[in-house]
């Protein structure tokens, strides 16, 4: 894990205990740091209990501690802790800016921080994968993959490629990226924000922490992301998804919102001195992304395709448009009134099958568009679609909205998806 006498003898609380949260905690004990925790959930405490102060931040007295630890998923908008740190004039933060204060005690590195509402795990995974291909050292974290602060250092010359929600940059002041990435900025997480702007405004404070002599690269393929570049006052890179007109030799990587990942990923290895020709070779061998238009297999000639990561329709939209007949599974928390971005493709979809928390809803913004019917949840809905698609249709779960309602994050309602799928090909469906 990452250790640093940054944290020696500070006292911090740690809020929530799930697999950030824990690796925090221990990563925050082993470097001589005084902590205080609480999970609202008895066996979260239970997996600490001994090793640290067990004590709710509600109830006791804040004053003194350096810094309240919070995870990403907590609400700063509606949730009391947010007044009450702040009122005793504790910073909240989350497990990347502790990364990004203890990153002078380690060796000498660079870091590639990559936000954006669509893509930014893509390009995330891209990145990581074109550095390793150029043999140096690297890892990926942030909201992607293990938690930073549970991964070893990487030596000496070593990147660290860093996925960023806005939740994970509300919760950030001091993260200096080498190289900054934005790949496009539309409506998202409105029920975290009290408007847009200030859902972008989130994704610009990445900018903001940067030093004069870093580097941005942003996608100038949207007004907002547009606006960001033309208030970024150091040295900057605009890209757009235009910039790539043949990606017939990466097969992973097709379609127009991959070439605007594969825009920022060149712009940012190019900017590592990576040369063309190893680019080249990372963008044809990226094997793609789990729960991003991910196939599954056919069954019966029915390809089934896990899409899960689509967690708002701008980015359902380009699945959509991949397959020319498909049964559409949505449903899950919507974050927002409407469906407009996924109805340019909407001539693709045979049916459309809701579940879920929001499902009633999303059935009534697509009724006299498509034919569409309600389900409580996913299993009924794959079951249903498996039952009316034909040889040579595409059963697409692409759900458009968020996944708390049934699931504790979009990989797991992936999985659960591949675990159906596996139950029908058993049933020879």
């Amino acid at each position: 894990m990452i250790l640093s006498e940054a944290f020696r003898g500070k006292r911090y609380i740690v809020l929530g205990l799930a697999r950030s949260g824990l690796a925090t905690l221990r990563s925050l004990l082993a470097s001589g740091a005084q902590i205080t925790a609480w999970d609202s959930k008895a066996e979260a405490r239970a997996q600490v209990e001994g090793d640290v102060e067990l004590a709710d931040p509600m109830q006791i007295d804040l004053s003194g501690f350096d810094g309240l630890v919070l995870s990403p998923g907590v609400p700063l908008n509606s949730h009391p802790i947010t007044n009450r740190a702040r009122d005793a004039n504790v910073p909240i933060i989350g497990d990347v800016e502790l990364f990004a204060q203890a990153r002078a005690t380690l060796p000498p590195h660079k870091v590639i921080g990559i936000t954006g509402t669509n893509g930014k795990s893509t390009t995330t995974a891209l990145l990581h994968h074109m550095v390793k291909t150029a043999g140096l050292p690297t890892l990926m974290g942030g909201n992607i993959g293990l938690p930073i602060l549970s991964r070893d250092p990487l030596p000496e010359g070593g990147v660290y490629v860093l996925e960023l929600s806005s939740f994970q940059i509300d919760l950030t002041q001091s993260l200096d990226c080498d190289i900054a990435v934005l790949t496009n900025i539309t409506p998202d997480h409105l029920d975290r924000y009290d408007s847009f702007m200030d859902y972008a405004a989130a994704k610009e404070r990445l900018f903001h922490m940067q030093h004069a002599d870093r580097l941005s690269v942003i996608a100038v393929d949207d007004d907002p992301c547009r606006m960001i570049a033309s208030r970024v006052h150091h040295r900057l890179k605009r890209v757009s998804a235009k910039d790539v007109t043949d990606q017939s030799r990466w097969p992973a990587l097709k379609g127009p919102h991959n070439a605007q990942n594969v825009a920022c990923a060149i712009a940012a290895c190019a900017a590592l001195g990576i040369d063309a020709q190893t680019i080249e070779v990372g963008l044809a061998t990226y094997p793609g992304l789990s729960h991003r238009m991910e196939p599954l297999g056919e069954i019966g000639g029915v390809l089934y395709v896990n899409d899960s990561k689509a967690t708002n329709p701008t980015s359902t939209a380009p699945a959509l448009g991949a397959y020319p007949a498909i049964h559409w599974l949505l449903g899950g928390q919507a974050k927002g009134d409407d469906l407009d971005a996924c109805l340019q493709h909407i001539a693709n979809v045979r049916a459309a099958y809701a579940f879920g928390q929001d499902g009633a809803k999303l059935a009534a913004l697509l009724d006299g568009k498509v034919a569409v019917s309600v389900y409580a949840d996913l299993e009924a809905a794959t079951y249903a679609a498996a039952a009316a698609a034909k040889s040579n249709e595409t059963i697409l779960l692409s759900p458009a909205c968020a996944s708390f309602d049934q699931f504790r994050d979009f990989e797991h309602r992936g999985d659960a998806f591949r675990e159906i799928v596996t139950s029908l090909r058993e049933r020879g469906a």
